[in-house]
């Protein structure tokens, strides 16, 4: 763990991300990742327009909800999020995370998340700079920064993602009105998570690393020893 400028503890949370787990035995790897320590669950949302992909629907959401007391975190990759912010929001999602990139509407879409009593977050892709969304941080409960290209597990982790952390970590230690959690996805393990927590992050997406292995529970344990420094 580490102490921010703020003087805030920050301890790594580790989400795991169903796109890797076992669709047929789905509640057996949920109730497994719950088990071992897991604080969140991510769950991809992926419509085949704003990423090639297809996932799952907002039933599914439903369907999880009942099976586990994790956080619900629901990252919509997909066009015009906000014509699916309501149902996410009534069928337990506890965060909703949309992309700046998806929608023309940003400050409108986090508003509607925030309406639903519903923690907030605003994604950005690797291509895209922090100074695009630092105007509606004040809004936000999470920044969720890809260090990937979304669409597809298995990928490798783009080390200069690491400085859209930093700058954002240097953001919300600087201004009074930010108090965002910063979220990775895409490539973590317990190497690669080192930096980004050193950078800031204190929300993990692992999915492949996790669900890949033979001990998913292991590889939860060798993130959170890798960051307890």
């Amino acid at each position: 763990m580490f102490i921010n400028e703020k003087g805030e503890i920050k301890m790594i949370k580790v989400a795991p991300s169903i796109l890797s787990a076992d669709y047929v035995n789905l509640q057996k790897s949920i109730e497994e990742v719950d088990k071992a320590g897991a604080e969140v669950l991510h769950i991809d949302i992926m419509d085949g327009m704003f990423v090639p992909s297809i996932s799952y629907g907002p039933n599914w959401v439903k369907a999880i909800r009942p099976i586990t007391n994790m956080e619900l975190d629901c990252h919509l990759m997909i066009e015009n999020p906000e014509r699916y912010i309501d149902v996410f929001a009534k069928n337990g999602a506890d965060l909703i995370g949309v992309h700046v990139e998806a929608t023309q509407h940003i400050h409108r879409a986090l508003q509607m998340i925030k309406n639903h009593g519903v923690k907030a977050e605003v994604v950005i892709n690797p291509g895209t700079p922090v100074s695009l969304i630092e105007p509606i941080l004040y809004m936000v409960d999470q920044v969720l920064v890809m260090t990937v290209n979304p669409g597809f597990g298995g990928q490798k982790f783009i080390p200069e993602t690491i400085e859209k952390i930093a700058e954002l970590n240097k953001l919300r230690n600087e201004k009074e009105n930010l108090n965002f959690e910063i979220e990775i996805d895409g490539g973590v393990n317990d190497k690669t998570v080192v930096k980004a927590y050193e950078a800031g992050a204190n929300v993990a997406v692992a999915g492949s690393y996790v669900f890949d292995a033979p001990d998913p529970a292991e590889r939860i344990n060798a993130i959170k020893k890798a960051t307890d420094f």
